[in-house]
């Protein structure tokens, strides 16, 4: 068997902007879980080139930056329509995951304008590129725009794949996550069911997309004010999220974020900041300091002072993350009502 090796940082070299060093720390091949892990994410990078698919790698790994980089890069050196259409894909792929999700369905549209003048709109190929700009909408917070992509996408992946496939799991989960930000948690739960049911059929039991399955339950169950079943599931995500991840890498910090949210659910404010410090010292290295999930961190950390009485300190965090939310989100975003409540609240407390 071929060496496996972790990816542990991905960056650009001082003396040449065209190279990237990566740095990589060997796992050794008695290790079949990681190696079939490894097989998987392989096959799942995108991608004409190899050039391509180190683009899809970065962006796997959290190295947002160098993707943009690079993909800017190829788009100037792209000779066909196909190749364009690609780009644009992965570059509203990417202004997703910066949290600029209008730019994000305009990258998408660009490469829906350009696969439409040769397919039909119920093409297999156009599935991901509806799912994705159904995922912006769902961030964006206009969630009948996202069931409307997401549905489009799932009657094409039905049609066209068996029913074990992980993209109709992709699908499924998505779905769920709508429901679940509308509030409506049982038929989130239904979807995430399906989606789990495929995900570990079809793959390695340290993917981490079944750790994005365990947490997004566990979303649920916190809503539901479940709290425990809640931890449950997410201490099963960040176990997966650990082994499969590179330590600075966004999902990470979502997972520890998520954690902190259960804790000071059930009153636990000094182990919920625990978990929130984890989850914000990654944010502030991976994440550009306008994006929406520095806001959400900014927030619960401030709810967690709030819940111990610290309310001058509660009331610096909310503000921050009312600011970038304004910035980063539309005006109508519930995330930007429930900053300005939880400040209102805060101040009278003051």
């Amino acid at each position: 068997m071929h060496s496996v090796f972790r990816v542990n940082d991905i960056k650009q070299t001082v003396s040449n902007s065209r190279l990237w060093e990566v740095q990589l720390s060997l796992t050794g091949d008695n290790d079949p879980q990681l190696a079939t892990l490894t097989q998987c994410i392989k096959g799942e990078l995108w991608g004409s080139t190899g050039w391509h698919r180190l683009g899809d790698l970065m962006l796997k790994v959290g190295h947002l930056n160098q993707a943009e980089e690079l993909y800017n890069e190829l788009m100037k050196n792209s000779s066909s329509d196909s190749d364009r259409a690609h780009i644009y894909h992965m570059l509203g792929f990417l202004k997703n995951d910066q949290g600029q999700y209008k730019e994000a369905v305009s990258f998408y549209e660009k490469s829906l304008e350009i696969y439409r003048k040769t397919l039909p709109e119920d093409h297999s190929s156009l599935a991901n590129t509806y799912n994705n700009i159904g995922l912006a909408y769902d961030n964006m917070g206009n969630y009948s725009k996202a069931l409307e992509f997401y549905e489009k996408a799932i009657k094409i992946k039905e049609k066209s794949l068996p029913p074990n496939h992980p993209d109709l799991a992709t699908s499924y989960n998505n779905i769920g996550e709508v429901y679940r930000n509308m509030g409506n948690y049982s038929k989130a739960l239904e979807f995430y069911d399906k989606s789990l049911k495929i995900w570990e059929k079809s793959l390695p039991p340290n993917h981490p997309n079944l750790a994005t399955s365990y947490n997004n339950i566990g979303l649920a169950y916190d809503s539901m004010g479940n709290y425990l079943k809640a931890l449950e599931f997410y201490d099963k995500a960040l176990k997966i999220y650990e082994k499969s991840l590179p330590p600075n890498h966004p999902d990470l910090a979502t997972s520890y974020n998520n954690i902190g949210a259960a804790y000071c659910a059930m009153s636990n404010y000094s182990k919920a900041l625990e978990f929130y410090d984890k989850a914000l010292k990654i944010y502030e290295k991976s994440l550009p300091p306008n994006h929406p999930l520095l806001a959400t961190s900014y927030n619960n950390i401030g709810m967690a002072y709030s819940g111990q009485g610290d309310y001058p300190k509660a009331l610096s965090y909310l503000e921050k993350a009312l600011a970038i939310w304004q910035e980063s989100l539309p005006p109508t975003h519930p995330n930007i009502k429930g900053a300005m409540n939880n400040i209102d609240y805060v101040k009278k407390k003051m």
